[in-house]
């Protein structure tokens, strides 16, 4: 009408404060305002309709950007979607966009209005992912109609595509459209819900996407599958789920709670690779450069923890007392993190001994020295109880599978260690022993029941523990495992079959085993070794650079090392081969002022990159021949 007139419905309000017990008086701007909150509140809401935020987790918590808390809206995910869920990890279930979902679900069944319409427009992360099993299960029983259109567009997920051209709000997550319908029941009636799916094809780019919707304008015009979910509360399900689901799982996270029993698993405890949550200033490729940086951080930060005890006048209120924190501590100085900002609370100190420093697999085949103290690493993982000695880092291993909701095509490395997260994609850890707390009492990790089954099975008591260890890890190798079960190990942790021919399994499984823990050791590959007369000798690595043929690396300005075979680009770790991540790995980094951050190269062996560089060809091409020599798997 030309002229602005105030909308009396609009409440200027943080949305999930109004969920919380005894909230804080924040939205009382002004009297109208507070009134229509407190309205809105004893409203029956019928429609919600959002486009949330999506951010899982703060990258960095130096950013002081973190997700907020509301315990109530948190306890509702954690008692329902959490408690559900028999994923390893669930900190997923922290983005916003599902405590969204959670709020507007619980806001129908306020009041007495039973039923109602959500309408998000989401991250598409829960259709398929384990970590929200939980959540599928719950929406399921929370509606009865529910319509995913899914846009589609994760470029981590789909290494085809590139940038953010395939995405509708140009990000890199994935993007859904999503409508969940309850209609009116008595009470304590069950639902269950009909799920209707539609996929836009994964090359279509944004302006595709947009005509598509464009096109369809609403449900009606678009060409729904029904998706009948599985007892894992799977939605999208595959033809080789159910004999999937009849093989042992590796391990279960009920069964690691409960010490080894319950669903029979091949290994009774498993462990997420180490969490630093500051790679920074706890690895280096230097032990010495290591002790003084890690020495500086713990002088630092009791800095801060004195200045604490001298200036800090904390709230009482916990969500206050977060706040506070994160505006007090000083982010110039100290890397920090939510577990290190709780010990600083707590009065904890930092204690620096170089006692603590132990090599870790860092990524595939780069070992890095860690500073492995509680302080210092926020999730230390079970390697307390799987390396506690010298003596049981040689004699005993663990087999790292990537993990479920990985960004990568499943891969497994074996490791004789410590494992970083990260070594591999969500990188979980099974050891074939584990130990008490003094390293003196070793157990088996396989249980006798895994033991007995698999004599029973192939009608042979001489197989052995160590066998089925190297049986599985031939497995998880295996191109027609891989390949048939694809899908099903995007989701969930490996399941391991009764394959036809154990003994040559378990016979290259070995072979596998020892080619990839012993990798600093094994022959180089007689690569042709390039000298540019031009330039000095020099076996200092910047940073490498491998030809656009893939047959040669330009290691440094005077050598370049040709003759690579074609078959060292097979062996692949995710997305990359192995030749790729140690390219990748051992290169010179600098800070922003130019000063070296992390240098790989090393005083007391100038050519260890060099013949590393060769061994990785010869671990590559020998990784090769193995598994294209493994026998077919015989199964129907």
């Amino acid at each position: 009408m030309g002229t602005y007139e105030p909308f009396d419905g609009i409440c200027l309000v943080d949305t999930f404060e109004t969920a919380e017990k005894g909230q804080r008086e924040l939205f009382t701007m002004t009297e109208e305002n507070t009134a229509r909150v407190k309205r809105q509140r004893k409203a029956p809401i019928k429609v919600i309709i959002a486009n949330p935020p999506y951010n899982a987790g703060q990258l960095d918590e130096n950013d002081n950007n973190k997700n907020r808390k509301y315990p109530e809206i948190d306890a509702r995910v954690r008692h329902t979607y959490s408690e559900d869920s028999a994923a390893t990890l669930v900190r997923k279930l922290s983005d916003p966009y599902v405590k969204a979902i959670r709020y507007a679900t619980d806001r129908l069944g306020e009041n007495g209005a039973n039923s109602g319409v959500v309408c998000f427009v989401n991250n598409n992360s829960f259709i398929t992912e384990k970590s929200f099993d939980g959540m599928r299960k719950h929406l399921a029983h929370d509606f009865d109609f529910i319509y995913v259109l899914d846009l589609g567009g994760n470029v981590r997920k789909h290494p085809t595509l590139s940038g953010t051209t395939h995405n509708v709000f140009g990000i890199q997550v994935g993007v859904s459209i999503n409508l969940f319908i309850r209609l009116p029941r008595k009470e304590g009636a069950k639902r269950k819900a009909k799920i209707r799916h539609h996929a836009v094809p994964i090359p279509w780019k944004k302006g595709e996407k947009y005509r598509f919707l464009d096109k369809t304008k609403s449900i009606e015009g678009v060409k729904w599958e029904l998706m009948e979910p599985n007892r894992r509360h799977d939605w999208l399900t595959n033809d080789n789920d159910e004999e999937f689901g009849k093989f042992t799982p590796l391990g279960s996270k009920d069964t690691k709670q409960n010490g080894g029993s319950g669903l029979p698993t091949i290994f009774r405890t498993y462990s997420l690779g180490v969490s630093t949550n500051r790679d920074s200033v706890v690895y280096d490729f230097n032990a010495e450069t290591l002790a003084k940086r890690c020495e500086q951080f713990a002088d630092d930060y009791n800095a801060e923890l004195d200045r604490w005890k001298k200036k800090a006048r904390p709230p009482k209120d916990p969500k206050l007392l977060i706040q506070y924190v994160d505006d007090f501590v000083d982010y110039a100085r100290v890397k920090w993190s939510e577990t290190l900002k709780k010990r600083l609370v707590e009065h904890v100190e930092a204690e620096f001994s170089s006692k603590r420093i132990a090599q870790c697999l860092y990524r595939p085949f780069t070992t890095m020295e860690l500073y492995y103290a509680p302080m210092f690493v926020d999730r230390r993982g079970a390697f307390s109880g799987f390396f506690p000695s010298k003596k049981s880092v040689s004699e005993n291993a663990v087999i790292c599978a990537s993990g479920e909701g990985g960004f990568r095509p499943f891969h497994c490395l074996m490791a004789k260690g410590l494992v970083s997260m990260d070594a591999i994609d969500k990188t979980q850890c099974f050891p074939l022993y584990t130990y008490s707390a003094d390293g003196k009492e070793r157990r088996d990790n396989i249980p006798r029941s895994t033991l007995d089954s698999f004599a029973i099975h192939y009608d042979d008591v001489s197989i052995t523990r160590a066998d089925i260890f190297h049986y599985v890890y031939a497995v998880l190798h295996h191109p027609e495992y891989r390949t048939r079960y694809a899908e099903n190990l995007k989701r969930e942790l490996p399941r391991i079959p009764f394959a036809r021919d154990f003994p040559a399994l378990a016979n290259a499984g070995k072979k596998l085993a020892e080619l990839h823990t012993g990798y600093e050791r094994v022959k180089p590959w007689k690569l042709q070794r390039i000298e540019h007369k031009d330039t000095p000798l020099d076996w200092r690595v910047e940073a490498m650079k491998l030809t656009k043929e893939g047959d040669a690396v330009l290691y440094s300005d005077h050598f370049t090392f040709a003759g690579i075979p074609p078959e060292t680009h097979e062996y692949r770790l995710g997305n990359r081969s192995a030749l790729d991540w140690i390219i990748d790995q051992y290169r010179v980094t600098r800070e922003a002022g130019g000063n070296i951050a992390s240098d790989p190269n090393r005083d007391d062996d100038e050519e260890y990159i060099a013949n590393l560089l060769a061994r990785i060809v010869t671990v590559s091409v020998e990784t090769v021949r193995l598994v294209k020599s493994l026998p077919a798997l015989g199964l129907p």
